[in-house]
This record gives structure tokens, C-alpha cells and sequence, in this order.
């Protein structure tokens, strides 16, 4: 036990660590070639936070831990919405961008539509809700329609005539793009490992309390694999990028759903849990409430809709842990 809260330790200071140092270096990237910071956010950033969901997924999936899989992938965009969104917004209010709102956030939703539409197999007359390697191909299929789109946008805004950059005396631009990809790798393989040692520590703990594993999940290891997008957001909003924290949490679930959830499926399929589709019911939910939010109050998300994404994430967590199947055992 003391061990395992030591190993827990030592993997906070190293996503805050790694944090700051993916932060910087990606922020400095921008901002010497001249690349938007939101379109940053939604893919490298965003690709390099959604690592740890893609390793503890391979995992589970090689040792056929289909639970761990649905909760960790699902249970992530639950906390990417309500926790990182919900504890960045407290900081400062959260200004949306128009992209963000109109393509986005749509993007994530259409993507969550999709796991949900692919998911309802008993329909089908087939024996059992789970997400086949022909799913797990649709939705690689669906996340290269995104990059295609994200990279094409990207193409077209710096090949118009007057395209706005990024100011070249940005305070992080005067690093050097070539110590900027080291920083940024250095923060990123940080970020990985912190994520594991945090994992690890966690699933320890919690199974040695006997919590069951389909709620081990969509909780401690859900909330361990966000830690990155959490740190990195908090990082961003102290230091002003807005559009980098909110783009990394937009394309971190879009990446979820659709670049892990895809791969895992591939290797083997996620069968739905019990109480799974409640679980995909409050990630539609929580998608919708941050479109409408980002729709008003002047596009901005203010502290007391970042209180609202928390109290609805936290208080999900408490009633699903209460109507587990196995709440009366890890009650005891």
C-alpha cells in the first residue's frame, strides 16, 4: 500500500512535469512555423495526451479486458468534458472559437453518435452489444475523414494571401524549433510514463479494496489516462492559450473514440457492459452541454457552467459506483 502511494506520487510530478514541458515545446512550434495554436491542440497535443488511453486499451485488449477498455475509453471523454473543461474553467473563463463550435465539437458529437450507433447490435439480431473489428475499421475510417479535414483546413489558411500567423516574438518562439521538438518529446514521453505509474498505483489500490473492474474504468483509470489532458489544460489556461486547452480536449475525444477505440476494436472486440449505454448516453449528454454552452454567454464558458460540467461528472461517478453490480461487495 505504501508503495503503491509512492509510485502514485512520482507519477503526479511527472505529468506535471511533463505537462509544462509539452506546453512549451508545442506552443513554441507554433509559433515558429506558424501554426494556429488550436490546430496544435486538435492534433498533436491532442494525439500525444490520447497516448496513454491507446496504451491502456492495447493492454486490455491483448488480455481480453473488455470492460477496461469501454470504461477507460468512454469514462476519459467523460472526464475530458466534465473534470478538464469543468476545473480549467474555474481558472478563467473559457473562450470558444467559432471553428471549435461549428466543426469540432459537432465532429465529437457525430463520433460519439457513431460508438453509440455501432454499438446497438442486438438490433441486428447479433448475440451480443459489442464493437466488431469491422466497427473498430469504420471508426479508423471515420478519424482519417477528421485529420483529413483538421490538415486540409490547416493547408488552406496558410495558402491564402495575408494568412494569419502566430507572432514570431511569442516568448517561447526564441527557444529553437529543433530544442522545442526535443522539449516537447521529453514532456510527452514524461506524460507517458507519469500516466503509467499513475495507472498502475491506482489499479493496485483499488483492487486491493476490491472495486469491481468494469468500475475501475470508468473511474480511476479513466481519470488516470485524463490526467494528462488535465494538466495540460490547467498549464494552458494559466498561461493564456485558451484555444490549446480547449483543443486538446475536443481533439483528445475525438481521438479517443475514434483513433483508440477503433484500434482496439480491431484487435479485439469491446463488448458493452452492463450499464454501458447509460455510461454512452451521459458522454452524448455532456457533448451537448458543452456545445451549449460554448454557444452562449457570448461563446465563452464562465465558472458557473465550469461548476455545473463538474458537479453533473462527479455526481455521475457517485451514482454509478452506488448501482454497480458489485457496490454491495466494495461496499463491505
Amino acid at each position: 500500500m505504501v508503495g503503491d502511494l509512492l509510485l502514485l506520487s512520482v507519477g503526479l510530478v511527472f505529468l506535471l512535469g511533463g505537462g509544462e514541458a509539452l506546453v512549451r515545446g508545442a506552443t513554441a512550434i507554433a509559433s515558429a512555423t506558424g501554426v494556429p495554436h488550436l490546430v496544435v491542440g486538435l492534433t498533436i497535443v491532442a494525439f500525444g495526451t490520447s497516448a496513454p488511453e491507446l496504451a491502456v486499451n492495447v493492454w486490455a485488449a491483448w488480455r481480453d479486458s473488455g470492460a477496461l477498455s469501454f470504461g477507460n475509453i468512454f469514462g476519459s471523454n467523460m472526464a475530458n468534458i466534465g473534470l478538464v473543461l469543468g476545473v480549467a474553467g474555474l481558472l478563467r473563463p473559457l473562450r470558444i472559437q467559432s471553428v471549435i463550435i461549428f466543426r469540432e465539437i459537432p465532429m465529437m458529437m457525430v463520433a460519439t453518435a457513431a460508438a453509440v450507433i455501432l454499438s446497438l447490435d442486438l438490433i441486428a439480431d447479433i448475440s451480443r452489444n459489442e464493437f466488431s473489428r469491422t466497427d473498430g475499421l469504420l471508426l479508423l475510417l471515420l478519424f482519417c475523414v477528421f485529420l483529413y479535414y483538421t490538415v486540409g483546413d490547416l493547408a488552406r489558411q496558410r495558402s491564402e494571401p495575408g494568412a494569419i500567423t502566430l507572432s514570431v516574438g511569442d516568448e517561447l518562439a526564441s527557444v529553437g524549433l529543433f530544442r522545442s521538438v526535443l522539449i516537447m518529446l521529453a514532456g510527452l514521453g514524461a506524460l507517458l510514463a507519469g500516466a503509467e505509474f499513475t495507472v498502475d498505483a491506482a489499479l493496485s489500490l483499488a483492487l486491493a479494496m476490491g472495486m469491481p473492474e468494469a468500475i475501475i474504468g470508468l473511474t480511476l483509470v479513466a481519470i488516470g489516462t485524463s490526467l494528462p489532458e488535465l494538466v495540460t489544460a490547467v498549464i494552458a489556461t494559466l498561461r493564456g492559450h485558451i484555444d490549446l486547452a480547449v483543443g486538446n480536449v475536443v481533439g483528445s475525444n475525438i481521438f479517443n473514440i475514434l483513433l483508440v477505440g477503433g484500434i482496439t476494436a480491431t484487435i479485439r472486440p469491446i463488448p458493452v457492459p452492463p450499464l454501458g449505454f447509460v455510461d454512452l448516453a451521459m458522454t452524448v449528454l455532456l457533448s451537448l452541454l458543452l456545445w451549449f454552452m460554448a454557444t452562449t454567454r457570448r461563446r465563452r464558458i464562465v465558472r458557473v457552467e465550469a461548476v455545473v460540467l463538474i458537479s453533473i461528472y462527479v455526481g455521475y461517478l457517485a451514482w454509478r459506483m452506488l448501482t454497480s453490480p458489485n457496490a454491495l461487495h466494495f461496499a463491505n
